[in-house]
């Protein structure tokens, strides 16, 4: 793929899809009170990314909101792998593992609007979302989610964050379909077998 595309695709993404997203949370705002700007503080965008797809949304709602960014990480760090990643994330749901986070949200009370973003994984949120969920008192808070996915739609996820989150106000989120790499790994696979190296 050239920088090219990448940028074109970068910027349909982010002008395109996610700001009708982001303008409708934020005249809600503005409606409900004229001082909405000074307020943007209170907004926390929390999420998990493996590759890279939800922090550009992350990024691109903290800084069209002027919000507080979080990334969520597990203490102990995914496999680089993606096919041990995806095993050990089916083992994990499996088990009903949640793992030990590397940081949590400091003064989660000052913030009124949580948006939270995750990838897919195995039709469901991933192990680590659960933990984040599982943290922190989402009660009384505003909860928009926004998801990342390979194809096959959001699964089970929305079930798992409003189980989690039951004294969340959920509303609508966004949801987006980003590279699939098990998709890319086959057609590589396929490629290379075609390749003479040295034959």
């Amino acid at each position: 793929m050239t920088s090219t595309a990448f940028i074109s695709r970068r910027q349909a993404l982010q002008h395109s899809l996610l700001l009708p997203l982001v303008a409708g949370v934020s005249s809600a705002a503005a409606s409900a009170d004229p001082t909405a700007a000074d307020r943007s503080a209170t907004v926390l965008v929390a999420y998990f990314t493996r590759t890279g797809n939800t922090r550009l949304i992350a990024t691109q709602i903290a800084r069209a909101l002027d919000a507080t960014l979080f990334q969520i990480a597990p203490a102990a760090a995914y496999p680089e792998d993606y096919e041990a990643q995806v095993a050990q994330a089916e083992d994990e749901r499996q088990r009903g593992y949640e793992p030990p986070l590397q940081a949590t949200v400091p003064d989660l009370s000052s913030y009124e609007t949580v948006f939270l973003g995750f990838p897919i994984w195995g039709m469901t949120a991933p192990s680590v979302i659960r933990s984040f969920l599982s943290q922190h008192d989402l009660s009384g808070k505003t909860l928009v989610p926004f998801i990342t996915h390979g194809g096959y739609g959001l699964g089970s996820s929305l079930a798992v964050v409003a189980e989690r989150a039951p004294g969340a106000r959920l509303i609508d989120g966004f949801s987006k379909q980003c590279d699939q790499e098990r998709e890319t790994l086959r057609e590589v696979t396929e490629w290379l077998a075609s390749v003479e190296i040295g034959r």
